[in-house]
């Protein structure tokens, strides 16, 4: 018989004292904590921002390695297992965890904070500018992310099924080079602390953007004036969204909701480059796709060592520190739902459609919104400077036909995104602070409830600071000690492929 699942109290307990440890001061003392953060990230991103730019180079090459070469034919589950769930419902699960509702969030307006500030000492404005703000965004959410979130997957997955290791956590990812009983461990238990922190802190970030800006469309959809009253309410709808969802369990709950919620967010995207500017949209989104294919590598590699705009600083390492911080829980969630897929299939899947999803919101999101600030329709780059992205985000969703379909649309679209993220988020943290959960079992629901409540914490005091260098700081902060982990990660993840034969051990069956 399987040992049930039991709750890791230390690692528990750790865990929430120092969420409660670090919100409490940012609430009591908003002023202070918002000029802290500001310190904290320039530092950070000054003095070890190359490193995140390293990482990403290292898990794209490990990752093409890995797929093009002779193990990218090795099962997870051994070479008769079969995938638990569709391709669609397989790629629906991933998308939907991994961008949130960022991608809301940030497909229609970065461009604007782009052709302010662009990149290369570009002049604001200029044609030139304008071309790169529109693929930029695309860069930052494109196949470089997507490495970053699909090496965990690979490191954890393959010493879990292979080795039939009773431990879903990111220490599991060491198993090669600390042993199978890793997570048992101070070494593992620190990692996996770490993991819960950095994933508290990245899904902090991203509820800070979603929450306002849901409660900006929905102000906009009632008529009525934007508040943190509104705020409030969103937070306390989502939250008992994802409740639910986790308490229903991966197949009842993130499952539907993400296989409603791809198909919705396809049509959206659909009707927006459809009922917008197509032609525009088409051929600006043609323009940057080359653009950014063209130059990749020096998009991955530029430092700005000469003019030191900041520009690397504020975008792309914060992009990266993002991916990083999200990346472990991506890892324990994708692995659950991975079982019988090849590792090929699985970077080739994963990294593939994450890439062109995203790549089509910006084309059709981004680009109208561009097209509308040039036919004076909305007034983005001006709302955006004055620090109303969310106030303009909903202009945007306002400017499209048919009303109020669209907003309603994207509201609940959002709404979803937000609950299988952090559905997805609570359960791979549940899954961290469970000291035996083999393949197929699943942590105890009152333990997956607190944590889908827990989560809502820290973005409702980066809420009570404001301003984006709050939510940038936060997922700067958690992120810098997974960048140790990652390294050690694909040390580990070599080691187990060189040691392994390929063929399933025998063990438990999943």
């Amino acid at each position: 018989m399987q040992a049930k699942p039991q709750i890791d109290k230390v690692l528990f307990g750790a865990s929430a004292t120092l969420i409660a440890a670090a919100c409490i001061p940012i609430v009591l003392a908003p002023e202070r904590a918002s000029q802290a953060v500001t310190v904290i990230y320039d530092f950070i991103a000054g003095n070890f921002g190359l490193i995140y730019q390293w990482i990403t180079l290292a898990a794209a090459v490990v990752l093409g390695v890995l797929a093009l070469g002779k193990y990218g034919h090795r099962r997870l589950g051994g070479p008769q297992a079969r995938p638990a769930y569709s391709t669609l419902s397989w790629m629906g699960m991933l998308f939907c965890a991994g961008i949130g509702a960022g991608l809301l969030y940030w497909a229609p307006i970065e461009w604007a904070y782009y052709l302010e500030s662009p990149p290369f000492g570009l002049d604001s404005e200029s044609a030139e500018a304008r071309e790169w703000a529109a693929t930029y965004g695309i860069f930052h959410w494109g196949f470089s992310a997507w490495c970053l979130y699909c090496l965990p997957v690979v490191a954890i997955a393959y010493p879990y099924y292979q080795r039939n290791i009773p431990h879903l956590r990111l220490s599991t990812s060491l198993a090669g080079l600390a042993g199978d009983d890793v997570a048992q461990r101070p070494l593992g238990r620190m990692v996996d602390f770490v993991f819960i922190i950095a994933l508290v802190g990245g899904t902090g970030t991203s509820l800070g953007l979603a929450i306002p800006m849901i409660g900006a469309c929905a102000s906009a959809l009632l008529d009525i004036a934007e508040s943190r009253a509104m705020d409030v309410i969103t937070a306390f709808i989502a939250v008992l969204m994802f409740a639910f969802s986790v308490y229903m369990g991966l197949d009842k709950g993130i499952k539907r909701f993400s296989d409603v919620n791809v198909a919705l967010a396809g049509l959206f995207a659909a009707f927006v480059l459809l009922a917008g500017p197509t032609l525009f949209s088409l051929k600006l989104g043609t323009n940057s796709l080359g653009l950014m294919t063209q130059e990749i590598i020096r998009l991955n590699t530029w430092t700005d060592p000469i003019l030191n705009t900041g520009f690397v600083e504020d975008w792309s390492i914060f992009y990266w520190a993002w991916w990083l911080a999200y990346g472990p829980f991506m890892g324990l969630f994708v692995t659950r739902i991975s079982r019988g897929r090849t590792l090929r299939q699985l970077i080739f899947g994963m990294v593939g459609f994450g890439t062109l999803g995203c790549a089509l919101f910006y084309i059709a999101l981004g680009n109208t919104a561009m097209w509308m600030d040039l036919q004076g329709i909305v007034p983005v780059r001006d709302l955006v400077a004055s620090g109303q992205a969310d106030t303009a985000i909903a202009e945007i969703m306002q400017a499209l036909p048919w009303q109020p379909l669209p907003l309603i649309a994207f509201i609940v679209m959002a709404f979803i995104f937000v609950a299988t993220t952090y559905d997805s988020a609570s359960y791979s943290i549940a899954a961290a602070a469970t000291r035996h959960l083999p393949a197929g079992t699943n942590a105890v629901r009152w333990h997956r409830v607190f944590w889908a409540f827990a989560l809502i914490v820290l973005p409702l005091a980066l809420m009570a600071v404001g301003g984006l260098r709050a939510v940038q700081s936060a997922v700067l902060v958690v992120s810098l000690p997974v960048v140790a982990i990652a390294v050690a990660m694909i040390v580990a993840l070599f080691i187990a492929l060189r040691s392994d034969s390929g063929e399933h051990p025998q063990g438990n069956s999943h």
